[in-house]
């Protein structure tokens, strides 16, 4: 492609994420686009082969390596920001602080050099609506939740510290967007909250050690609509949508939902994908007792021969699982559902079926040989 083609030039900060990564796939499919990847360590996994795409390896919470590795991208168009720092945990105000850093280190880095910026798109998730700390008010957290809904107050929620931030520094003269995605659903290996990794290693191990695949979790977990499936394509598609819609007025500086559409359970989806995993899905597979911490702990040879013996890109259990994540994830103390009215009404028409989602992010993990 000759380089007098592309009109437009992204720069995606995550790119080695679950979303990160189908960003770059799907703009470098498009030969108007040029991607810079920006990530603290490179994926193991190849995102793209294409001359268009330049991976940067830099460490955002250096105010030096941001200033010397960003400064120089003057022909920066859109901006992508799917990162986030996890050293601490998440609502405290450390937590705040540091991914206010990553943040306002790139941007100061860019911002008065990248002359062609249009547009900024950050991602965020459903849990700027919630508070994961005690006590709960499951009376209040039974709704259907739309982005206007009040910020909670007297918490640290970092979401709220990179929005500010982000209309800080853009002062009105640049246009943004921000995603909220529900539980994701997609493939990487430097993902800390993945959970087709964690399901898929889970799986492979049950099938290895002819265990059977239970799900641990409460029974209202198990049995009811309980929280949002976000595939990557989609939340990935949504962030390409709004920056390139963003002419319009109307879709500039908002926030949306990223949600599949329609709601599930796992008592539905869950004998399908083990019988996608080829594990023993015995008949009662609720087991509420049951935690993925404690009967995952010392798996991690198991796994190392699972990899050996399939001829596996090479991982460690916690390249690509997480239980705590999973046991967490499956005793929620409420609901978290999100509405797409807001983005329907725009216009934004992608949606999938989370069995299908799932689905198919285990062909994608297959294809890569990430598992067998």
């Amino acid at each position: 492609m000759a380089m007098e083609e592309t009109k437009n030039v992204a720069i995606i900060f995550g790119v080695t994420g679950l979303v990160g990564r189908e960003l770059a796939k799907r703009l470098l499919s498009q030969s108007s686009w040029k991607v810079y990847g920006i990530a603290r360590n490179p994926e193991k996994l190849p995102i793209s082969t294409s001359p268009c795409y330049h991976f940067i390896s830099c460490n955002l919470l250096s105010p030096l390596e941001a200033q010397k590795k960003l400064s120089g991208l003057h022909d920066v168009t859109h901006v992508f920001w799917v990162t986030w720092a996890r050293q601490f945990p998440l609502d405290t105000q450390e937590s705040c602080d540091q991914n206010k850093a990553m943040m306002s280190n790139a941007l100061s880095s860019m911002l008065s050099t990248a002359k062609n910026l249009k547009h900024v798109s950050l991602q965020t998730g459903t849990k700027h609506y919630v508070s994961l700390q005690a006590p709960f008010d499951e009376e209040k957290k039974l709704l259907y939740y739309h982005e206007e809904s009040p910020r909670m107050g007297k918490v640290h929620n970092f979401y709220y510290a990179l929005e500010d931030l982000l209309m800080e520094k853009l002062n009105g003269k640049i246009s943004w967007s921000v995603h909220r995605p529900g539980l994701l659903f997609g493939s990487s290996v430097r993902s800390f909250y993945n959970f087709m990794g964690s399901l898929c290693v889970y799986g492979t191990i049950c099938k290895h050690l002819e265990l059977p695949f239970v799900f641990g979790g409460t029974r209202k977990c198990w049995e009811e609509h309980y929280i949002d499936g976000s595939d990557a394509r989609l939340v990935a598609d949504q962030h390409i949508w709004a920056a390139t819609k963003s002419g319009t007025i109307a879709t500039n500086d908002q926030a949306f939902n990223s949600i599949n559409g329609p709601a599930f359970t796992w008592k539905e989806t869950w004998p399908i994908i083990g019988k996608k995993l080829g594990v023993q899905v015995p008949q009662d597979m609720f087991v509420e007792n049951f935690w993925f911490s404690k009967a995952m702990l010392e798996q991690q040879q198991v796994w190392e021969e699972i990899v050996e013996e399939n001829g596996l890109v090479h991982t460690s259990v916690g390249d690509l699982a997480n239980w705590e994540f999973l046991d967490a994830l499956f005793r929620f103390p409420f609901k978290l559902l999100g509405s797409r009215d807001k983005v329907d009404e725009f216009g934004f028409a992608a949606r999938y079926k989370t069995l299908n989602s799932m689905l198919y992010w285990i062909d994608c993990m297959r294809d890569e040989k990430v598992i067998p």
